[in-house]
């Protein structure tokens, strides 16, 4: 697994850069794979372009699929006005946002300690639609910047239809919690004594070679800020790597 996209070194989790623990965010089991801290948190958000959003709509559970980006402790999602759920949160509802990535398989000589490697992000918080004219247009110009550096200004500007079209959803997170796995086989004692393949299959999402638009216009060049989508890297790497390039044009 690549070496940056693990969690960071465990911090104090009383300090300032922890979310708050409770009842709601607290790991049940397992608690050594757990974090609090911002640091581990963001870390598998910046890492992902994919959140499964979770809420209840009239007693009834729903767990809605989404691109999703962060500005410090706010998270950001969007999509269309007609949406159920983004109608469901014009009043504001209480959600759990979740990530998740899948590192390896781990195949141990029983079937009992069969594991995976992962790094996953559990946040809740109140989502409100985003009715701010101002930060609904700068949340969608960070949607392109976040993942692709320098882009926005490329692009035709959007069309007031297309902005009235498209919901977004920011939500500040407050609570939220970290659990990974990054080990492997752990079989009991004697169990190592079996004739069975173990260990571990890793697991990436990597680029491939760009493809370009059939109708692209002669002479149109890749643009440096695609460089990062180089192929054979881990789509995690580059996520990560734009994320820190985006916070520091805005910073």
């Amino acid at each position: 697994m690549p070496g940056d996209t693990t969690l960071p070194p465990r911090e104090n989790e009383t300090s300032r850069g922890s979310y708050p623990v409770s009842e709601r965010n607290k790991l049940r089991r397992v608690h050594e794979r757990g974090r609090y801290d911002r640091e581990a948190v963001h870390a598998v958000l910046d890492a992902a372009m994919l959140c499964h959003v979770a809420y209840s709509i009239e007693g009834e559970p729903y767990c809605t699929p989404t691109i999703h980006w962060r500005e410090g402790d706010r998270l950001y999602w969007h999509g269309s006005s007609a949406s159920r759920m983004l109608r469901q949160l014009k009043a504001g509802a209480r959600v759990c946002l979740t990530v998740s990535h899948l590192d390896g398989l781990v195949l141990a000589r029983s079937g009992f300690h069969h594991s995976v490697n992962y790094r996953s992000a559990m946040c809740f918080g109140t989502a409100r639609i985003v009715d701010d004219r101002h930060e609904k247009e700068h949340a969608l110009e960070a949607l392109i910047e976040r993942f692709y550096p320098g882009r926005a200004r490329l692009l035709r500007p959007l069309e007031p239809q297309e902005i009235k079209a498209t919901m977004v959803i920011g939500m500040e997170i407050e609570e939220a919690s970290a659990k990974m796995r990054a080990a492997g086989v752990g079989d009991d004692e004697e169990d190592y004594q079996l004739p069975i393949w173990a260990g571990v299959i890793p697991v990436r999402t990597v680029i491939d070679p760009l493809e370009a638009c059939s109708r692209l216009l002669p002479d149109v060049q890749v643009p440096e800020g695609l460089s990062g989508f180089a192929a054979g890297r881990g789509l995690d790497e580059v996520l990560l790597e734009n994320q820190r390039l985006y916070e520091m044009s805005a910073g």
